[in-house]
């Protein structure tokens, strides 16, 4: 009989062992507590050596500056996930921005290198100051950030210290849920490693033969195996500028994993990109198909035809030239005043001001952060102040301010940055790096994606990012294939672009009350 070929009975062998051994771990899993955990160890804590004298000149030791380093030392500590499952960025209970804390005994940090394994190169994302990372000038404590770390994965800091003995007591700060954060230690050359119980050996031998075996019945009968769930073709998506650069990055990082894919990003704005997948109305299935459009928050033109998914929670901001001292921040009420029309110079509003021209840097009407500020800053009114200028210069009518609308978040903060008295607005992560231009407060708030997230800021400028397709996008299409990397690998992708993923548990019900 033809099923009972070679590679058959051997498929059909490899998957009842493979059966048996699933069933013994899960015996094994029952009786054996799973527990996430965080270990960390000192690997090495030398003094630097008798060239580093008290009163030379400041010494650069690699990439760290080393001033009068009689005492000096350097600290090799490990950090990693022994435990039995996978650490995320929800699991450290800290109530700061950093997860960890590391606090060096009598020792002052001067400088802090991170390096971790070839393979996790994503780690490195997570270790900068907008994440919590750093040190206090002369402190002794190291702040890290919420690293999440697979079963296995680590990461290394080199520590430069002062002051204090080596060997002096090093300790890692922190709690993980439902788990615990403890000190351990690498084998020593004279000590033996640890032996592998026999149902360990049992259990590890037959599901090795057992993944060796099919891979080899996979080769055999496909040399080239293309990834689960991609999908070849061609896709365009478009809409959101404030939301484009998480879109980039995403179809890179699909485009990376699935090879004959194109994805291509058009941001237009998020009303333009859903009215350009309306127009594919009479359109065959597969042109529908091919374009997404993203949208902050739902969009009012989306026609029955259309559908939307929740991706991310992204937060918004206001932001002002530089020159304007907004420090205090402003109400809701001054806000709305402002665009209302009503105050015409910046003195008007505060006396402490300057006596400058009010210029409002707004977006067009096919911008959904526009349509977001209008909602929930404005209190659902359209901004009052007829658009006076293009380009934003301040001829004109000099009792009124200026307001002019431009194309992209982009454009915004480079206009707000060159202008003098002018305020607008934009996505929180774009406009955190952009030099000339300060973050404003609303009602006392700054924006804030952590405290949103894990404290309940009431923060109001704020909006779910939408994902439209016309229709529902048939099965093995790039279009459903993207989504769905989208929804379950890209959580990483966004949090890095400063938004909540809807995919998590905070950011479904985030997504779900806004």
């Amino acid at each position: 009989m033809e099923w009972l070929s070679a590679e058959n009975v051997v498929a059909v062998s490899t998957a009842m062992v493979g059966i048996v051994a699933s069933a013994v771990m899960v015996w094994y899993e029952r009786h054996i507590p799973r527990r996430k955990r965080i270990g960390y160890r000192v690997q090495m804590d030398n003094p630097i050596g008798d060239d580093f004298q008290s009163g030379r000149p400041n010494v650069r030791l690699g990439s760290f500056d080393a001033p009068n380093m009689a005492n000096g030392t350097l600290v090799l500590l490990r950090i990693e996930n022994d435990g039995s499952e996978s650490i995320g960025l929800d699991d450290y209970t800290s109530r700061e921005l950093n997860g960890l804390t590391v606090e060096f005994t009598d020792r002052n940090i001067h400088g802090v290198s991170v390096t971790q394994p070839a393979g996790t190169d994503h780690l490195m994302s997570h270790f900068t100051p907008h994440s919590g990372f750093g040190y206090d000038e002369d402190g002794n404590k190291l702040r890290i950030p919420r690293v999440p770390l697979n079963r296995g994965e680590y990461f290394k800091l080199l520590v430069l210290l002062s002051g204090g003995d080596v060997g002096a007591d090093i300790k890692l700060v922190g709690g993980i849920r439902d788990g615990v954060v403890r000190p351990n230690r690498g084998a020593l050359p004279d000590d033996k490693p640890p032996l592998f119980s026999r149902a360990a050996r049992v259990i590890t031998i037959m599901l090795t033969v057992s993944v060796v075996l099919l891979a080899a019945i996979v080769i055999a009968r496909d040399d080239n195996p293309p990834p689960l769930g991609c999908e070849k073709g061609k896709l365009t998506v478009t809409g959101s500028t404030a939301f484009a650069p998480v879109v980039q990055d995403l179809a890179k990082e699909y485009k990376k994993d699935c090879e004959g894919s194109d994805i291509d990003v058009e941001a237009r704005g998020s009303s333009a990109g859903v009215d350009e997948l309306e127009d594919l109305e009479g359109e065959s299935a597969k042109t529908r198909a091919s374009m997404l459009a993203f949208s902050d928050g739902r969009s009012a033109r989306a026609g029955r035809t259309l559908e939307a998914e929740p991706i991310a929670l992204s937060v918004f901001t206001l932001v002002a030239h530089d020159g304007l001292d907004l420090s205090k921040g402003l109400s809701l009420t001054s806000v709305r005043r402002l665009y209302s029309g009503e105050i015409g110079y910046w003195d008007e509003l505060d006396p402490s001001l300057p006596h400058r021209r009010v210029v409002l840097v707004s977006r067009n009407a096919d911008s959904g952060t526009r349509q977001i500020f209008q909602d929930r800053v404005l209190d659902g009114r359209w901004e009052g102040v007829p658009t006076t200028s293009l380009d934003c210069d301040l001829q004109g009518d000099r009792s009124a301010p200026v307001r002019c609308e431009l194309n992209s978040t982009e454009d915004v903060l480079r206009t707000v940055a060159a202008t003098q008295g002018a305020i607008g607005f934009s996505e929180l992560n774009q406009a955190t790096d952009e030099k000339g231009v300060r973050l404003v407060a609303l009602n006392g708030d700054l924006a804030d994606v952590d405290a949103i997230e894990h404290n309940g800021s009431p923060y109001p400028y704020r909006g779910v990012e939408y994902a439209y397709t016309y229709g529902s996008p048939p099965p093995g299409s790039l279009a459903a294939s993207f989504l769905n990397y989208v929804r379950n690998h890209g959580q990483i992708v966004i949090r890095s672009h400063g938004h909540v993923p809807c995919s998590t548990t905070a950011g479904e019900q985030l997504c779900r009350d806004d």
